[in-house]
């Protein structure tokens, strides 16, 4: 018996090119298949350039703190392929995935197909044939033809921040991506939308009115924002005073705002103040301001050195998370060193431009699991270029042997950051899966 991996590694030779945004291959292996997409539990779409991922956490915490049953679809994975799709709480066993690969395999019968698309399709039939409440699902880039785009009649759409982000392939404006990423608002299907620079804003405005779809937009019909230590939430139906989110960093406040005023436009659903303030306790997402206290990499660090891990990687990401890095030093004051690996595909310079007067350097490494990796050398002249003294390594674990304690200072903070690629390989090199 084949195992996933195996699979997937077929799968890649289906299509010469790993990105070819388009439907009609989609279409036509799900006709194929029977449409799963048809019969899949009501969904929740969610687009956008950051916070995806984090709004869909919020999403399942709070949903599955009401007691709903709920499956999750989301991209990329960090450690294993099985954590793209949660069926009912729990990541999908391999049996379950190698069967299922397997049929959707053999049903494309060798037609081109790109591996999302494929995967994407194989996801649907899982999804299907469990019953569920709600099914979250994550666009995996851009929108309007994305694998995902399929779904005729969604509960509800959400927008997160649009930012510049594979340009290549969805425009060479922040204007021009948000048109793709509007590219899920349906005919009455209420959609949630996110903070947005003013021309986004528009954008959205004007592809809604196209689309005819209702909208809630954050700053306007919705607020969410901390005071006094407590996170308010604020809409036309009233005022939650709830705690903050264990999700760290001010752009999560956002975040989760978008999930609460997504699941308020959706009364049948049922969710109260409590399941989301429980929802906002306990929600779990790996390799964002993810604090590491325990695993194989702090052993390499001096002793009390505080490690962090985050997935940012693009020029937003970086300004979110340099700013959460600023309030932990105005908190106790450490000194700041970057482990960041980046792809090709990604403004390196503009990424780590935030952390400029914040940083005391920056350890360069290479991203092995994946070939659009650049190279330390290129990182390290990327953060030189922004105003980091940098240097290049061999590996994630040579550069945390470096780090060092400065006489009279407190043992460092590290943050290693730049992929979720590279958050991936740490993540397996510390013991420390997402389960």
């Amino acid at each position: 018996m084949n195992d996933s991996n195996a699979i997937l590694a077929r799968l890649l030779t289906l299509h010469p090119r790993v990105i070819d945004l388009s439907l009609g291959r989609m279409t036509r292996l799900l006709d194929a298949l029977g449409n799963p997409e048809r019969s899949l539990p009501p969904v929740i779409h969610v687009a956008g350039t950051n916070g995806k991922g984090s709004t869909v956490a919020f999403l399942r915490a709070m949903l599955e703190a009401s007691g709903k049953s709920v499956h999750v679809y989301t991209s990329p994975h960090l450690v294993r392929f099985h954590e793209r799709i949660r069926l009912n709480g729990k990541l999908v066993d391999e049996e379950a995935l190698v069967a299922t690969l397997e049929e959707v395999e053999r049903i494309n019968n060798g037609e081109a197909i790109t591996q999302f698309e494929i995967t994407t399709a194989a996801a649907f039939v899982l999804f299907a044939r469990r019953p569920a409440d709600v099914l979250l699902l994550e666009v995996g880039l851009g929108g309007r033809l994305d694998a995902t785009n399929v779904v005729d009649r969604p509960l509800a759409s959400i927008i997160t921040p649009v930012s510049m982000d594979h340009s290549s392939y969805l425009g060479e404006t922040v204007e021009a991506i948000a048109i793709e990423k509007a590219g899920v608002l349906k005919r009455g299907v209420p959609a949630i939308i996110a903070a947005q620079i003013p021309s986004v804003r528009d954008t959205i405005e004007a592809c809604a009115g196209v689309a005819r779809s209702p909208l809630l937009i954050s700053g306007q019909d919705w607020q969410s924002r901390e005071e006094r230590g407590r996170l308010v939430f604020e809409d036309e139906r009233g005022l939650l005073d709830l705690p903050l989110p264990r999700l760290r960093g001010r752009h999560q406040y956002e975040n989760a705002g978008a999930a609460i005023a997504t699941l308020r436009a959706l009364p049948e659903l049922g969710i109260t103040g409590a399941h989301i303030e429980a929802g906002l306790l306990n929600v779990d997402w790996p390799a964002r301001l993810q604090r590491l206290t325990k695993g194989n990499l702090l052993d390499l660090l001096p002793p009390e050195t505080e490690l962090w891990l985050d997935g940012g990687h693009n020029p937003d990401g970086g300004r979110a998370v340099a700013a959460t890095m600023g309030e932990l030093e105005e908190r106790v004051g450490r000194p700041l060193i970057l482990v960041a690996g980046m792809l090709n595909t990604k403004d390196s310079e503009g990424f780590f431009e935030p952390f400029r007067g914040l940083a005391a350097g920056v350890h360069a490494v290479p991203i092995t699991s994946s070939d659009a990796g650049r190279s330390p050398a290129e990182v390290a002249e990327a953060a030189d270029w922004a105003g980091l003294p940098a240097r290049p390594h061999d590996s994630i674990e040579d550069a945390l042997r470096s780090v060092i304690v400065e006489e009279g200072h407190l043992p460092p903070r590290v943050l290693i950051t730049g992929s979720l690629y590279l958050a991936g390989e740490v993540l397996a090199l510390n013991g420390t899966p997402p389960v």
